[in-house]
Parts: C-alpha cells; structure tokens; sequence
C-alpha cells in the first residue's frame, strides 16, 4: 500500500556530509509523518522527524549537524547530514506513517535501509 525508495547513503571521512533521500508514494492512503531511524547494536533509534505540518525532530546527538527537510509535493523527506563522526556510521532505515482513511487507522512502513559508514 506504501512504495518507500531510499538513496544516499555510503562511505565518508569524518567531518564530511551526505544526504539521505527518502520517497513514499501510495495510490490510497494519504502520507503523513516521515521519519529517519538508525538501527544500532539494540533498538531503533530516532535521528529525525517531520510530521505533516512540516514540524520536525531530531535526537540530541545529531542537533545541530543533521538538517531534515520535506517536499510536499513529492512525499519526499531528506536528511543534510553535516559534520559526520564515526558514530554516526550505521544502517539509517526511513519510516512512513500514512493515514488509511477506509480502515480509520494509520499504516506504518519501513524501508529496508541505506548504509552509512564514516571512517576516522
């Protein structure tokens, strides 16, 4: 119900920058929230958000080095990633929240990733 295409990731130095790209697209429900998680040794983590009305999110860690950004229009969310650090490096996983009008109740989907490595 949900097509999710993810693009950006790869290998950069410390300091460098990327930027993560994420399209969702569906013939029937409508999309609302977009959102970059990372996977990590455990559970997902939140890097940013951006919900609707274009109000975004970030986790602590990446304030302030990562930017997240929507085009409406395209259902489209990126992520300016800036100043990058080792830690940074992990698998980065888009998620969509749509809203299934039929069903009354939202439909979530998760990309299956883009890798990010970032050598020291």
């Amino acid at each position: 119900q949900v097509q999710i295409v993810e693009s950006g990731g790869g290998l950069v130095q410390a300091g460098g920058s990327l930027r993560l790209s994420c399209e969702a697209s569906s013939i029937n429900l409508r999309i609302d929230d977009l959102a970059w998680y990372r996977q990590g040794p455990g559970q997902r983590e939140l890097v940013a958000s951006v919900d609707k009305g274009g109000n975004a999110k970030y986790a602590d860690s990446v304030k302030g080095r990562f930017t997240i950004s929507r085009d409406t229009g395209k259902n489209t969310v990126y992520l300016q990633m800036d100043g990058l650090k080792p830690e940074d490096t992990d698998l980065y996983l888009c998620k969509v929240v749509a809203w299934d009008s039929w069903r009354r109740r939202p439909y979530t989907k998760w990309g299956q990733g883009t890798p990010v490595t970032v050598s020291s």
